[in-house]
């Protein structure tokens, strides 16, 4: 590739050294910047800086990304390009910033993790146990299926504050941005909710107002949460590693495979923006019911 011009190098260096002294950056971060803006003095085909055009740092960026480079890698070094150029403008009269209005691709959404229907009922098809921690411990995870909480609003759930409602099945919960939103519980979750509040004063202090508790008799924490479902998947013989949320993602896939419903899967989920629901889409869709306790796999008992 072209060498870069001395008078550009030189450029670069006096706002490496502007950065260091006037920003106080730390060397990993200067060190990322200068690994950025060499990439950019070797890739403009020898111009002068200032004959740079939007097109050709677009250009730049599809060369990259097609090399393989992350677009998280490449937002952070367009914006150790545009930080320059807008340094320029200011210090070393350039007339143009042509990175303004240049974006790095897109980074795929990942898609999230969810277990099968017959996996997740052979996780919850586990023989019962009447000690008090196993009662708890099929109670937390029916209701984390059934009514798709995130593990915060399950632990902050008290035992008489109201917003449980087992004779008509539902829960209020209040989740991100504080928002409150009431959902379902199926029958599986309600019965084991009612055999958990009939011993649930075996476990918990006499003064404590959560709903689920540790073993210390005070409010359950999200580390034994999720280290108590993984011992139940393995115990049920399911063969990958099962975390909280895990439930959250399988209730909303499976309930988008039986009911296609996705605004009404939206609202129970508390998720802003149907953006967010869409990424449960990429299942193929089965037409079994419209209602939740006929679309559930749980909702109706047996």
């Amino acid at each position: 590739m072209p060498q870069a011009l001395p008078h550009d190098s030189k450029l670069a260096h006096e706002y490496l050294d502007a950065l260091k002294h006037q920003r106080r950056l730390s060397p990993a971060t200067l060190s990322n910047y200068a690994r950025a803006l060499d990439v950019l003095l070797a890739l403009r085909d020898g111009k002068p800086l200032q004959a740079l055009e939007p097109a050709e740092v677009r250009r730049s960026i599809a060369m990259l990304h097609a090399k393989g480079l992350a677009p998280r890698t490449l937002a952070l070094i367009l914006s150790a390009w545009r930080g320059w150029f807008r340094w320029l403008g200011r210090h070393r009269d350039f007339a143009v910033n042509p990175v303004v209005g240049i974006r790095a691709p897109k980074a795929g959404r990942p898609l999230p993790k969810a277990l099968s229907v017959e996996a997740t009922q052979r996780l919850l098809d586990v023989e019962k146990d009447a000690k008090p921690m196993a009662v708890r411990d099929r109670a937390m995870f029916e209701l984390l299926y059934s009514s798709g909480l995130r593990l915060g609003e399950l632990i902050s759930l008290d035992v008489a504050d109201g917003r449980m409602d087992l004779r008509h099945g539902e829960v209020t919960v209040t989740g991100k941005g504080s928002k409150t939103r009431t959902v379902p519980i199926g029958a599986k979750a309600r019965d084991a909710l009612s055999d958990w509040l009939e011993v649930r004063s075996q476990l918990a202090a006499p003064s404590e107002k959560a709903l689920f508790v540790g073993a210390r008799g005070k409010r359950i924490s999200p580390a034994v949460v999720g280290a108590r479902l993984g011992a139940w998947a393995r115990a049920s013989g399911v063969g990958e590693h099962v975390h909280p949320h895990m439930l959250r993602h399988s209730f909303a896939t499976h309930l988008l495979q039986s009911s296609q419903d996705l605004r009404a899967v939206q609202e129970m989920l508390g998720h802003a923006s149907i953006s967010t629901t869409q990424v449960y889409t990429h299942l193929d869709f089965q037409a079994l019911a419209k209602v939740y306790d006929a679309a559930h796999p749980r909702a109706r008992k047996k």
